[in-house]
């Protein structure tokens, strides 16, 4: 089932357009990246979606209703790049306060607080609390009446590596329960494994989009072969590949996708000169630079 549904969406500011005709959709239980430089669209659209301003052309459905209208409003829930809260009250007076907004339990307060691991610090001001403790705060808060559309805006923003992974770990548990979720973020390296599509922006218009695995074959850039001699064996491996160099004790060189098994034969052929080799595709950091500066 389509929970979020663009089409044709425009976005115009005086002479300016924003936004230039984006069309994507998000699924029941699908990841998908909104990835794009800053001032490419991304925070329009995403008010868009949530009715915060409206498109000058093209349409939007939150599992077909208009965005801001109340049911829409009852299946999204949206998390800031730096949320903000009364620093005067606690973590659980906060989340009774959005419970109750919600028409929700105040009980399950602490329940979603130990969820998003504040559990030991559900008493305490939240003006003690530090910069990814306030964001976990703001993801509580975005889990309340289980929505069928999350707006994530640079969701890990403050968080240590071990709260990254705690965090995109409960993403992957949302998903999975069939939450639409819709995330912006520059920290690339995070999403490709986390994520189901990447959507690019650039200057408003919809560059690319697809699975890593679709914007590498669009892409088709090199892959990086590294191989490491046996000792004293560096030599007679250059001469076997004339089109490598030596970097740090090992050889490197490039091939295009389609010559990935080519090079591999020319290794196994010369398996004793060889102690260790890797093969590195294109980074989704590769695939953003390649694509954006192309749009460009």
């Amino acid at each position: 089932m389509t929970i979020l549904t663009l089409s044709k969406l425009t976005k115009t500011y005086g002479e300016r357009r924003v936004l230039d005709e984006v069309t994507l959709s998000v699924a029941a239980g699908e990841r998908v990246a909104l990835l794009g430089h800053n001032g490419a669209g991304k925070s329009t659209l995403m008010k868009l979606v949530l009715g915060l301003i409206h498109p000058d052309g093209g349409t939007a459905a939150i599992a077909g209703h208009a965005p801001g209208s109340a049911v829409a409003r009852a299946l999204t829930a949206y998390l800031p790049e730096n949320a903000a809260f009364h620093p005067a009250i606690s973590g659980r007076e906060q989340m009774r306060y959005y419970l109750r907004l919600r028409g929700q339990p105040v009980r399950l307060a602490d329940e979603i607080l130990e969820k998003v691991g504040l559990g030991d610090a559900a008493g305490r001001r939240i003006g003690t609390y530090s910069k990814g403790m306030r964001q976990r705060v703001g993801l509580a808060q975005a889990l309340i009446g289980g929505p069928r559309l999350m707006i994530l805006d640079e969701p890990t923003s403050g968080l240590d590596p071990v709260s990254r992974r705690e965090f995109y770990a409960l993403l992957d548990e949302l998903a999975a329960n069939g939450t639409a979720i819709l995330l912006s973020s520059h920290a690339l390296s995070e999403l490709e494994a986390r994520t189901d599509r990447m959507v690019i922006l650039s200057q408003g218009r919809q560059v690319a989009e697809g699975t890593l695995a679709d914007l590498r074959a669009e892409a088709a850039l090199p892959l990086t072969v590294q191989i490491t001699p046996q000792a004293g064996q560096g030599a007679a491996l250059l001469d076997v590949f004339p089109d490598g160099r030596l970097v740090d004790q090992r050889v490197m060189l490039t091939c295009a996708p389609a010559e990935k098994l080519t090079v591999l034969e020319r290794i196994a052929a010369h398996r004793p000169l060889i102690a260790d080799f890797d093969v590195h595709a294109a980074t989704l950091d590769d695939l953003y630079s390649h694509i954006s500066g192309r749009a460009a």
